[in-house]
């Protein structure tokens, strides 16, 4: 049955898309504005035959080819114009289901644009190497070098805390490439996801190289999960949920960002009018949802003191509360739960004998800006994932024992160090066994042309579009032997 677009704010469609046709089910799921917790529109999740349709069709699309890399480029520019055009409904969308302040929700637009445009570009250049057979004695006679094809069909699983920008960076450049993509967004904000989906198609995108199912991952992620025509799996999530994916992947290829504790280090020699910014920005936006969130901070002991007292003030000019307020700084965690579950770590953790510095009160899902010290390793809120709006100073004399401390958790996703001293510098980024390490800035800075990606329980696989488009082609080497 052929979706009709809701009475939503924004006239999102509410079904999921399949081969161009938005269509809806008997079950269906309530998306909530994170603020106040009311209904903003109801989503009609994918049932099984509609994933199996949608991995069938996607697979048809492969087989009958993509459009050439030219025309591929032109449907993504042609994307990132439209997206400028719809920012007003994009920007809306995401500050209800996503909770965003407007800035964040405009930021991550802004992104996504340039995402696009990196991916309109990569699309064009495509190519393998030559191989130099002249250094294998006898072999000078041969000429040899690697073509790229797309890998077949796409499955991107999305989170919620980057609901336009993270999908983009898995759509993109799997399109760009000549794959088929089927997107299952986040049940907390498939509104975005569809917006996208209908832009993309208004840029001109095959119906069948694009399909967004709806749902929720025990249901609709478990079905695609035995769709065996998939390919490419590529996640965005917790290590949990990635190592059951993996697990049902098999042979198949999987790029895996998982989850994270991040560590920003500060030496005494730091400039701190530049970190101290940085840092109360990198912990505290998109309400410290961001899988590189300043969660682990240490300071040489020189200078705790002070950039605990400087790190308080900034917290202090970030309210949070309603996303829509221009004063607002810090929106709403993604669920009431969420929040809780913070508020109970930092009270936990000051009942073992950390200082709360400031914050940590909450209100519904609401959570003030937490800054806290001397924690126990064993808190929560230092040996796991917060995922919230607060940070933990540690105090270090010596910075061998900084970057131990930083390594010991299971992930190593990014990390960052403020120093002068290129001999730190060097040492941390030969000794933190992080997938990004950055030198004078915090854990959390990101441009979208970088690989990113992690290793232990971070996962592993790059995103950024010239690195994506690898991970989803597969090389070919041509040889002849005149």
């Amino acid at each position: 049955m052929a979706e009709k677009h809701s009475d939503n704010e924004w006239n999102v469609p509410t079904g999921s898309l399949v081969n161009g046709n938005w269509l809806t089910s008997t079950e269906t799921v309530a998306v909530l504005d994170k603020y106040t917790g009311k209904e903003v529109a109801r989503v009609s999740a994918a049932d099984q035959h509609m994933v199996s349709t949608a991995v069938r069709c996607a697979k048809q699309a492969v087989d009958r080819g993509a459009p050439p890399p030219h025309d591929r480029g032109q449907v993504l520019r042609r994307a990132a114009q439209l997206l400028e055009e719809h920012r007003s409904r994009f920007a809306g969308a995401m500050v209800a289901e996503a909770g965003f302040v407007t800035a964040d929700a405009h930021g991550e637009i802004d992104r996504a644009m340039v995402t696009l445009n990196l991916s309109a570009e990569e699309a064009t250049r495509l190519v393998g190497d030559v191989v130099p057979f002249a250094a294998s004695p006898g072999a000078h006679e041969r000429i040899g070098f690697t073509m790229r094809f797309p890998i077949g069909v796409v499955c991107a699983i999305t989170p919620f805390n980057s609901p336009l920008n993270t999908v983009l960076h898995k759509v993109a450049p799997a399109y760009g490439a000549g794959n088929a993509v089927v997107l299952k967004p986040s049940a907390y904000t498939p509104l975005t996801s569809a917006l996208l989906a209908e832009i993309l198609l208004e840029a001109g995108m095959p119906a069948g190289f694009l399909s967004v199912l709806q749902g929720e991952g025990d249901t609709v992620g478990d079905w695609l999960l035995k769709e065996q025509d998939i390919a490419f799996y590529t996640f965005t999530g917790s290590t949990r949920v990635g190592r059951i994916i993996q697990s049902a992947a098999g042979l198949r290829r999987t790029q895996m960002e998982l989850g994270s504790i991040a560590s920003t280090i500060v030496c005494a020699d730091a400039d701190l009018d530049r970190a101290i910014p940085k840092i109360a920005n990198a912990t505290f936006r998109k309400a410290g949802q961001v899988c590189t969130s300043v969660q682990r901070l240490y300071v040489e002991r020189s200078i705790a003191n002070e950039v605990a007292e400087r790190l308080v003030a900034a917290a202090a000019g970030l309210p949070a509360g309603d996303p829509r307020s221009p004063a607002t700084r810090v929106g709403p965690l993604i669920t009431e739960d969420a929040a809780i579950r913070t508020e109970q770590w930092i009270v936990q953790a000051r009942d073992a004998g950390a200082r709360v510095l400031c914050g940590g009160e909450r209100e519904r899902s609401v959570v003030q800006p937490a800054v806290l010290t001397n924690l126990p390793e064993e808190a929560n809120a230092w040996c796991k994932e917060a995922f919230a709006p607060l940070v933990a100073i540690q105090a270090f004399d010596n910075f061998d024992d900084a970057l131990r401390s930083a390594n010991s958790t299971p992930y190593g996703l990014s990390a960052g160090v403020f120093t002068k001293d290129i001999n730190r510098s060097l040492k941390a980024a030969k000794t933190l066994r992080f997938g990004t390490v950055q030198i004078n800035e915090t854990s959390s800075a990101r441009s979208d042309v970088m690989p990113f990606g992690g290793v232990k329980d971070s996962g592993f696989g790059k995103e950024g579009p010239w690195h994506a488009m690898r991970e989803m082609t597969e090389e070919r080497l041509v040889i002849f032997n005149p």
